[in-house]
């Protein structure tokens, strides 16, 4: 029988066990946006207006009067803006506006107001032969403005007409509830009843632009060239002063859609969110051309964004984390594998992903180790074959750096079929192989060694199938012997070290101790070391560890916080000095990749326990940019505090299109920006991955723009998006889909 002091201590331990457990993150739906953009031209004239009606028909109208529709757009295949000659005999009218009532398409001309809908029957005069503005109210009553004059009409009867003294008409728009109509002027806002028709002004401003209902009608939102205003209807009084810490203040059009507020502007379409900051839609990522005119409820969950060149249609579709995995992986094997590399396609023609070609990287070995490490975990979770033969493919390549060289356990940073080296970057790189048909690359570097060490330990951990596994034990042992056997260094075909493959005490230890490199290239070699050390068994990786840590100060080097990181001081090597100019977010990603190898396979339970809060030291550092990857490796530790909740604001943030557009956001007066610093901080809280330029993880999260590269090249989402998905789900932080796909 068991006792009472027992049963507490097992409850004891189940709580504690509880207090211990990492969250998981329950793989539910989200709304993930996207844009299918169309392309206008000069024949298209100067775009006036968009409408969908509830056909789920999208119509748009010029300046000059011509209606014209959306052709063949999807993601990431723009469509064009073509004439719309559905209803043949419209375009004998002479339009002038076009607009929406009750979920059908009307249409304003220099004579009446009328529509195809209802079997043809709404067919109002105005009396108003340059009218441009109008907006439907109960039982078909419309109110029509030419800028000047007001004219209140149902059934071609004029109930009431008017002007705004010493003001022009900007836009109108009807209240339901009230049965009342809002005409927006330059410098005022007025109310119309329908029933006693009387304008009323009920706000003086300036510079006024554009107005939309809101909050069930209880506000107006009142857009102006510098900022908004909220009008409380009920209270008939301006809430607060203007609002002006916007991405951007000069406002050409507002909507309420859904319940957000939306705000076009000369620099994009942004909305409000429930915690009053604002979700940016900028660049042509996501619009073709800034410069917004209208925007209006699309079909199917989508807003409707106009712009002087073109149309964007922003969609918002309902995924898990896991419909995200699919959808990038498709995007990785269908356009991003080059010879089993995980590539960029680039060369491309603006954004047309028909143009681009997959291109040779400095990087080919590390960006294949990452994608190649996210396949090993989505093979471990889910055992598709699919993602084993991709294990396959991908350590094809990365065995062939090593075989191509001739020098046995140097490994290329990539290779290329011969003839083409001066169209490869870094030409003066390049080596020609023994067989005649292939050229690799040299100089390979640090960053690449410990991305390889990190993909051939898991897959030696992880993948099961034996062949793979001895495979990549055999190249972490070549990898290892070749750096022993030349001193801690990483030797080329000229017997010279490459510039960034030394881990060598001499040269390790020149830097001053607060000169990132020290402690960078210290956790490196040991974390390589040990991993080779766990998997050989082989002595020498084990002894050459302890001799590193303990005669040559590794250990320390490793043990020391990143807050004591910094500038070399005024009296080091210019090296030093270069070395340390500012943060180097590429130090990061060796960092963390590496400590797969340093945390996991560390040579006894002492060091582990040192090696989580070497780790949980350098993640404090690294919270602000709330970088997705980084969490979900410290998360390994088994550490309960890895800001799980970033890391999943980082995948569902990220955008489907990961083309190189120009991105600019350093505009923006929603930010509150920092002085320069060391890190390299350039705001006090990180944009999400969808307002800023698309990066892997050895980039600056707070970089604010980019210039130069719009659409020239699409990023693969193997190693930016796939890798800290399945790391987390292998590390069990991330559940499968709720949906149960």
């Amino acid at each position: 029988m068991r006792t009472p002091s027992y049963l507490s201590f097992l409850v004891f331990s189940l709580i504690a066990t509880l207090v211990r457990a990492q969250t998981v993150y329950q793989d539910k739906p989200f709304w993930q946006d996207y844009s299918i953009k169309y392309f206008g031209d000069a024949a298209n004239g100067t775009l006036q207006a968009v409408v969908a009606d509830r056909n789920g028909a999208i119509q748009l109208i010029n300046t000059r009067g011509e209606l014209l529709h959306p052709h063949d757009g999807q993601f990431l295949y723009p469509g064009t803006l073509r004439p719309d000659n559905t209803y043949r005999f419209t375009k004998d009218k002479n339009l002038t506006a076009l607009g929406v009532y009750e979920q059908q398409l009307v249409y304003l001309t220099d004579k009446v107001v009328f529509s195809n809908a209802w079997a043809g029957k709404l067919f109002s005069e105005h009396g108003l032969p340059k009218a441009r503005f109008f907006a439907g109210g109960a039982g078909f009553t419309f109110l029509v403005s030419d800028g000047a004059s007001l004219n209140l009409v149902k059934d071609s009867k004029s109930l009431w007409k008017g002007s705004l003294p010493g003001d022009e008409v900007v836009a109108v728009l009807y209240q339901p509830g009230a049965n009342q109509f809002w005409v927006l002027g330059k410098k005022s806002l007025s109310t119309l009843s329908v029933t006693s028709p009387k304008l009323t002004n009920v706000l003086a401003g300036a510079n006024f632009t554009a107005f939309a209902l809101a909050d069930g009608g209880k506000k107006i939102i009142v857009g102006t060239t510098d900022g908004y205003l909220e009008y409380d209807v009920v209270g008939k009084k301006q809430l607060g002063g203007l609002q002006q810490k916007l991405p951007w203040t000069e406002i050409t059009a507002v909507a309420e859609i859904d319940g957000k507020i939306w705000f076009g502007s000369t620099k994009g379409a942004f909305a409000r969110r429930s915690d009053g900051k604002f979700d940016y839609y900028n660049g042509e990522r996501w619009l073709p051309g800034d410069e917004v005119v209208q925007i209006s409820k699309g079909p199917k969950n989508s807003v409707l964004v106009l712009t002087k060149v073109g149309l964007g249609q922003l969609c918002f579709k309902q995924m898990t984390l896991h419909d995200k995995a699919i959808f990038f992986d498709q995007q990785v094997r269908s356009r991003h594998i080059r010879v089993g590399f995980n590539s960029t396609l680039s060369g491309m023609e603006k954004g047309n992903l028909a143009t681009g070609y997959l291109d040779d990287s400095d990087n080919d070995g590390l960006w294949t180790s990452m994608y190649l490490g996210g396949e090993i975990f989505r093979y471990a979770v889910t055992k598709d074959p699919e993602a084993l033969q991709n294990c396959r493919e991908s350590l094809d390549a990365m065995e062939r750096l090593y075989t191509i060289t001739g020098v046995p356990g140097f490994p290329a940073r990539s290779f290329e079929r011969s003839g083409h080296i001066k169209e490869l970057s870094d030409p003066e790189r390049w080596q020609h192989s023994k067989h005649p048909d292939w050229d690799w690359k040299s100089t390979t570097s640090s960053d690449e060694v410990i991305g390889h060490i990190f993909a051939f330990g898991a897959m030696a951990e992880l993948i099961p199938d034996k062949d793979l596994k001895s495979r990549a034990i055999t190249l972490i042992d070549t990898l290892m012997s070749h750096i022993i056997k030349n001193d801690m260094y990483l030797v080329d075909f000229d017997g010279k070290p490459t510039q960034w493959g030394r881990w060598n005490p001499s040269y390790v230890n020149a830097f001053p101790t607060n000169v990132g490199d020290r402690k960078l290239n210290s956790s490196n070699i040991v974390a390589m070391l040990q991993t080779a050390y766990h998997f050989t068994k082989k002595e020498k990786y084990k002894r050459k560890a302890f001799e590193l840590m303990q005669k040559h100060g590794y250990y320390a080097n490793m043990m020391r916080p990143m807050s004591e990181i910094g500038r070399a001081p005024a009296d080091a090597d210019e090296h030093s000095k270069h070395m340390s100019d500012g943060w180097n977010h590429s130090d990061d990603e060796m960092y963390f990749v590496g400590y797969w190898g340093l945390y996991r396979y560390a040579l006894n339970d002492t060091l582990k326990t040192r090696y989580k809060q070497q780790i949980l030291d350098h993640w404090q550092a690294e919270r602000p940019e709330k970088e997705g990857a980084w969490n979900i490796f410290t998360a390994m530790t088994g550490t309960k505090d890895f800001d799980l909740k970033e890391a999943i604001w980082y995948l569902q943030e990220h955008p489907l299109d990961l083309i190189d557009w120009n991105i600019q956001n350093s505009h923006r007066k929603d930010i509150e920006k920092l002085p320069e610093n060391f890190r390299r901080q350039t705001t006090k809280e990180v944009l999400p991955p969808d307002e800023r330029p698309i990066q892997r993880h050895n980039g600056n999260m707070f970089t604010l723009d980019r210039k130069g590269r719009n659409g020239s090249s699409e990023h693969s989402a193997g190693d930016i998006w796939l890798l800290p998905y399945w790391m987390g789900r292998y590390l069990g932080v991330i559940s499968g889909p709720a949906s149960g796909k």
